[in-house]
């Protein structure tokens, strides 16, 4: 028997929401996100396991901070350190898109950290790989096409016809592996990938670019006794009451409000030949979200109606909170703005979005026209006409940056 230990989706520098730490001096949302990490590192090590197998994306993206690198490394280490294996999947968010470029996990590798594997392209992990331990990983990073295109040295040009192509690819490689794996030895696969059936949480916010979705039928393969998942925040067994058990973990936080009724996990797995017993750990130390909206009917009392259907002041204690109301905008005035926040202000942080009702047609500006404008212009005149928060706005700008660059280089 093996036993492993899966975590996946770390992003530990999302620090999207909260202030400093003053003890610390790093924001306290990385905090969260650091504690989440430590919790997973000290089962490790106080359980003992065989092998610890991180299904990529450390950070939020390629460029992490060397502060975010300094606390990624010491918990990391402390694996190292122990004596236990790890293999590190490089995710979409440790992936530069520029081909030759450092990935966000390349240090180890550069420093041969002792135990410690940095899975950054299809590899196959034996016994002699693992310091003698008895099983075999099959590892696949996040598959970029054009990375893929370069690796395989393939000639194509339509989007359908790579994907179909890389995922027979995919399916020649795992099938090579499997022959000359050991039958008499457990094999674990291990992916930063989306796979068909799987069910996104709120990590679309976050994600970048199109995914390439491979098929169910790729790792539900019965030789796999265990498939070790990345990429698709929400927690889930695309293959309940089957073997192999085919697991995302989820992100080891709250990213998001799209993520605020989702619970947190790691797994524990104990790997044999033709069976494995999964154990789902909760994380205990999540932060709060807390989603409320109210669309106003009536103009009677309205910060009453509004208080209602917030929790009680006890709940909101340490809460991310966000209040979304709808009305009329001649209601403006009724909604005490001051009088919400301070029931509120025990909340870790309170996001107050209004969303006034203007029945009135976007206006471009007199000395534009549509075809003039380019379409982050486009994008920024219909965020701020829908009353999107500045923050927001900055956010959402960013991602479309990403899109249009992307598109426009034309990246398969």
């Amino acid at each position: 028997m093996i036993k492993i230990l899966h975590f996946a989706d770390a992003h530990i520098d999302m620090a999207n929401y909260g202030r400093l730490d003053p003890e610390t001096g790093l924001p306290m949302r990385v905090m969260d996100f650091l504690n989440s990490l430590d919790e997973i590192i000290d089962t490790a090590l106080a359980e003992k396991v065989d092998l610890v197998i991180f299904a990529g994306d450390a950070y939020k993206d390629r460029n992490p901070a060397p502060t975010y690198q300094r606390e990624w490394g010491r918990r990391i280490i402390k694996l190292s350190e122990a004596g236990i294996p790890c293999i590190l999947v490089v995710g979409n968010h440790d992936l530069s898109p520029s081909l030759g470029r450092a990935h966000a996990l390349e240090e180890f590798n550069t420093l041969n950290v002792p135990n410690i594997l940095v899975a950054d392209q299809p590899k196959f992990y034996g016994p002699d790989d693992l310091d003698g331990l008895q099983v075999q990983v099959l590892a696949i990073p996040w598959i970029t096409r054009s990375g893929m295109l370069a690796y395989l040295d393939m000639k194509l040009s339509n989007k359908e016809e790579i994907n179909e192509e890389l995922e027979t690819r995919l399916a020649e490689i795992l099938t090579k592996w499997l022959e000359e794996a050991d039958p008499n030895l457990p094999i674990i696969l291990t992916a930063h990938a989306s796979i068909q059936g799987a069910v996104y949480g709120g990590e679309r916010t976050v994600m970048l670019g199109g995914d390439l979705v491979l098929s169910g039928s790729l790792v539900k393969n019965p030789q796999i006794d265990y498939v070790a998942l990345g990429h698709i925040h929400k927690p889930q067994n695309l293959n309940e009451g089957k073997h192999p058990p085919v697991i995302y973990p989820g992100s080891i936080e709250r990213v998001d409000f799209g993520e605020a009724k989702d619970d947190k996990f790691f797994i524990i797995a104990e790997v044999n030949k033709g069976e494995t017993k999964v154990d789902w750990r909760q994380l205990k130390k999540i932060r709060k979200f807390i989603d409320r909206s109210l669309d106003l009917t009536s103009d009677n009392q309205v910060t009453e109606q509004i208080k209602k259907i917030l929790p009680s002041q006890e709940m909101i204690k340490d809460a991310i909170l966000r209040l979304v109301i709808t009305y009329p905008r001649d209601w403006e005035t009724l909604i005490d703005d001051a009088a919400l926040r301070e029931y509120t202000r025990d909340a870790f942080e309170f996001h107050f979005v209004k969303r006034p009702q203007i029945d009135s047609r976007v206006r471009i500006p007199e000395d534009k026209t549509v075809g003039s404008l380019t379409p982050a212009e486009l994008l920024d005149i219909y965020w701020r006409s829908s009353h999107q928060e500045d923050a927001d706005i900055t956010d959402l700008k960013k991602l479309a940056q990403e899109i249009i660059k992307m598109t426009d280089k034309e990246e398969f």
